[in-house]
């Protein structure tokens, strides 16, 4: 059993912040490096920001400079700080283990959109609109 947690979405202005939290297991968030991953509708899963064990940071471009992922090892918690939302960052967003073939993709700037986990937790709804 999976235990990952996802909170702190919500309804938002365009230009305006959330903070996005994830509880995962220990099991889990002791082994991995961590995602966030974006649900827009009609679109496939996509990872959007990454953090590693040794808390180097990787992002998509399309969220890049506007967001900032960060992982509290002791609390087995990691964070998606959005700011400057907009309406097409309106998504579920889900949090799991980062496989390392789709880091090295986010890294150079291909979307990764196949990470097929059997777990994921029920994610967290934003939507940024006026």
């Amino acid at each position: 059993q999976v235990d990952l947690v996802e909170s702190g979405g919500g309804l938002v202005q365009p230009g305006g912040s959330l903070r996005l939290s994830c509880v995962v297991s220990e099991d889990i968030f002791g082994i991995n490096d961590m995602g966030w991953y974006q649900k827009a509708p009609g679109k496939q899963r996509e990872l959007v920001a990454a953090v590693t064990r040794q808390d180097d940071t990787s992002y998509a471009d399309s969220v890049k400079g506007r967001f900032t992922v960060s992982r509290d090892n002791a609390k087995n918690t990691m964070y998606l700080q959005m700011n400057s939302l907009k309406p097409e960052d309106t998504a579920v967003y889900y949090c799991n283990a980062v496989p390392p073939i789709a880091l090295v993709r986010l890294k150079a700037g291909i979307p990764v959109t196949n990470v097929d986990y059997p777990d994921w937790g029920r994610g967290t709804q934003v939507t940024v609109s006026s």
